[in-house]
């Protein structure tokens, strides 16, 4: 069965994708001499929270996510960032691809709040690997890839922070099932408020939350 290893030389954000994106680099190594004519390869990556330390500030942040501090040691689990596939093409020895990875900044997404929530360093990852190889030199041979082949990442937090500027400049993004959309369109329609940032700000106002 033919040997692969996999590392990761670098992550970057998309700038030319029409949403939120960040593009992986692999480095995918075969056993020697084998003619590995596609790959089919999927990649499971996870956040590991607990591979890194938080300040004051970040804790606070993640209090929705992981509880108090104090609770952190049985609460601090890995959380699924993405689960995507790409296609390789035929090498022999090494090859490198990229991995496109389609992001979203809705804070419902455990991911997104996450990331959200760091103020700077970097982000542990763990890429998990599997998939179908086509080798063979005189035919084709179908084998798996195994399970057990994972690679750890630390993506720094200004790559997420610039590939979120690039799309929402300055900017949230909140994700409101449609009756609520209609009521606050209603809201907005009634006060005659020029702008859905009026519209919020009105709210927390009169909810006391807020000092026109």
């Amino acid at each position: 069965m033919t040997e692969f290893s996999f590392s990761c030389t670098g992550v970057r954000a998309d700038a030319y994708a029409a949403g939120p994106t960040l593009v992986f680099r692999l480095r995918i190594t075969a056993s020697e001499g084998v003619r590995v004519h596609a790959l089919a390869l999927r990649c499971q990556i996870r956040i590991e929270p607990a591979r890194r330390g938080y300040d004051n500030a970040e804790a606070e942040a993640l209090t929705d996510l992981f509880g108090e501090r104090s609770r952190w040691g049985s609460s601090l689990n890995p959380v699924q960032f993405a689960q995507v596939s790409v296609m390789v093409p035929g090498f022999t020895g090494e090859i490198e691809t990229d991995l496109v990875v389609p992001c979203t900044y809705d804070t419902d997404i455990a991911a997104s709040r996450y990331f959200r929530a760091l103020t700077d360093g970097e982000v542990p990852l763990l890429m998990l690997f599997s998939g179908t190889a086509f080798t063979g030199a005189g035919g084709f041979h179908v084998e798996p890839v195994p399970w057990d082949k994972e690679v750890a990442h630390r993506m720094p937090v200004k790559v997420w922070q610039e590939m979120v500027e690039q799309h929402f400049p300055g900017c949230g993004w909140i994700r409101l099932p449609r009756d609520a959309m209609d009521a606050l369109l209603a809201y907005r329609s009634r006060r005659a408020l020029p702008s859905w940032q009026a519209t919020v700000e009105t709210l927390l106002e009169e909810a006391g939350e807020r000092t026109a």
